[in-house]
């Protein structure tokens, strides 16, 4: 077995190489080349499917509970005001600065260090590691696409910046395409349905209207609208005005309950949800995994920001080194000793667990 130290070399230099290999949300190979490549090399069985690499441990027993440890290794695109070359990973003492370091390479690179940590182990649980893709973007062959090919999960660890402390609960999301209907008229005379009137009272509504159960940890259900638009032509009255509508929805609600909610109060408004898959979690404050991090020190909170929790229909809880305001942010940065602390986290809330 590997002592410890070295693994948490390897993690950084791992890190490294996956900083300089563009990675984009839908363009991740060369990156899945390298982590499989890092799986076989420390003596594991890796598995791909598209972007997404795993790796079973070899002492799976179906009588077992599985623990899934998940992070993923695409990134956003970078912006013009990195003063950093966000594809070159450049050490400052002890900080890390690339594009991906705090989100989510540094997660990634300490699950791993992780699990190879416990390939020689006879664990009392059955363990998968699973590096997946397209997060970023929620696309369609992100983490979610794999998990029916996996043995049955019941608990998972999703690797996102959160300072190693533990978020049991997070936001789901649904993006909905809201049309209010008008009549045109010609806008010098006092004709038809102005479509953008009509949407006042629709956003207003959206501005002030409060869904009655308020999550103790992710608070009340959240709507913005983030988009309008409506008419082509100065000298028309516009017969539709369309709205997108961002709504972050606590775990007291399912995301079509939502969408019906809002349906039944504006029944002048046509509304479209674009999916419903991206789901809320909340994981019992009483469950051993979280019973076990506050024994090591971790804080419970509920998160805003989504990640591949959403996807996943067991237990979880979001936790990382690094920290969510740093995330998509120019001269993206890590600490070294964040990603040492981070194995030593993830490495001994699995020693000795059971569930």
């Amino acid at each position: 077995m590997l002592e410890l130290a070295v693994l948490k070399k390897k993690a950084v230099d791992l890190l490294c190489q996956l900083i300089e290999t563009q990675s984009f949300s839908r363009e991740e190979d060369k990156t899945a080349d390298i982590i499989f490549n890092f799986l076989t090399e420390h003596g594991a069985t890796a598995h791909r499917q598209n972007n997404n690499v795993w790796s079973i441990h070899p002492n799976f027993d179906e009588n077992k509970k599985t623990i899934l440890l998940n992070s993923h290794h695409d990134t956003v695109k970078f912006g013009s005001s990195w003063t950093y070359d966000p594809l070159k990973a450049t050490i400052e003492g002890d900080k890390l600065i690339g594009l991906g370091s705090n989100d989510a390479g540094a997660s990634a690179v300490s699950l791993l260090a992780t699990y190879i940590n416990f390939l020689k182990e006879d664990l009392p649980f059955n363990l998968i590691v699973a590096i997946t893709a397209e997060e970023e973007s929620s696309g369609e062959l992100n983490v979610g696409s794999i998990l029916p090919v996996l043995p049955k999960i019941d608990l998972g660890i999703v690797g996102e910046p959160t300072q190693m402390d533990m978020a049991i609960a997070e936001r789901g999301l649904v993006v909905m395409d809201v049309s209010i209907k008008g009549k045109t008229g010609h806008a010098a005379r006092n004709e038809g349905v102005n479509a953008i009137y009509e949407a006042i009272d629709a956003m207003n509504w959206f501005r002030t209207y409060n869904f009655e159960r308020v999550s103790d940890m992710l608070g009340p259900v959240k709507m913005t609208v983030t988009q309008i638009e409506a008419g082509n032509q100065h000298n028309v009255v516009p017969d539709e005005c369309n709205l997108v509508v961002d709504c972050r929805v606590n775990e007291l609600y399912a995301n079509q309950e939502v969408v019906d909610i809002i349906a039944s109060c504006l029944p002048k408004a046509i509304v479209k949800a674009r999916s419903l898959r991206l789901n809320s979690s909340r994981i019992s404050e009483n469950h051993p995994i979280v019973q076990k991090g506050i024994e090591l020190g971790c804080m419970t909170y509920g998160s805003p920001t989504m990640s591949d929790q959403a996807m996943m229909n067991f237990e979880t809880v979001k936790m990382g080194p690094g920290d969510s305001a740093r995330s998509h942010t120019p001269d993206e940065y890590i600490y070294l000793s964040e990603i040492e602390h981070g194995i030593e986290r993830y490495v001994n809330l699995l020693k000795g667990f059971t569930f």
